[in-house]
């Protein structure tokens, strides 16, 4: 098989989601292919308007449905493993994502923004993709998060059939807050951008008088 004869989704299929699999990853329940992300940025110009390049990233890995912790940017094999990191940061940082890889289908590059690896990048091969239970312990360690934090953070949020999903910076807004609150915050203040459905969201917790915490969300 010539490898840099095919296309980036042929490398996803044959090379990028059996190494995922490998490595212990649900595939029907941790892993999400071609997510997009926005829409695209609208330019206005007088009576006129353009819309920018949708985002997209080509791999979304979670722990638990609701805490997303690896993005992946795929590319074909005529590019290097690395080609796709400036990208793949930028979804990282859009979703709050602390493990970021780029792959050609050779190997991956993997960039630890958590700080609990020897290095910040460093090449590993296909078949060294981390465990979720790797990735999720040294998220831990980064977020200081112990086993009484870790059962309220990591436990799915309470929905009805036909509740609709929220958006990536809405779920960004409800983990942060979840977080607060089981670190002991009695009072939680979200600030976000207007029509960012904030009655969506849980956005204040009230309890015993104390602070309230500020949580800048996007």
């Amino acid at each position: 098989m010539d490898k840099k004869s095919l296309s980036e989704r042929d490398i996803c299929t044959k090379f990028i989601t059996p190494a995922i699999e490998k490595a212990g990853w649900n595939i029907h329940e941790q892993v999400r292919e071609e997510v997009p992300l926005t829409a695209g940025r609208i330019s206005v110009r007088g009576n006129f308007y353009t819309r920018g390049k949708a985002l997209r990233a080509d791999y979304i890995l979670s722990y638990k449905p609701h805490i997303p912790i690896v993005v992946i940017e795929a590319k074909d094999n005529k590019h290097r493993v690395g080609d796709g990191m400036q990208q793949a940061i930028q979804y990282a940082e859009t979703l709050d994502i602390p493990f970021i890889f780029t792959s050609n289908g050779d190997s991956f590059l993997f960039r630890d923004k958590t700080g609990e690896s020897d290095n910040l990048e460093q090449e590993i091969a296909l078949e060294d993709f981390p465990s979720p239970e790797d990735l999720w312990r040294k998220y831990c360690l980064w977020k200081n998060i112990d086993d009484e934090l870790e059962d309220a953070i990591s436990t799915p949020y309470y929905r009805l059939d036909g509740d609709r999903k929220p958006r990536y910076y809405q779920t960004i807004a409800i983990n942060r807050a979840v977080e607060a609150i089981a670190r002991g915050q009695d009072r939680v203040l979200l600030v976000m951008a207007t029509g960012t459905g904030k009655t969506f969201l849980l956005s204040e917790h009230k309890g015993e008088a104390g602070e309230r915490q500020e949580i800048p969300v996007c």
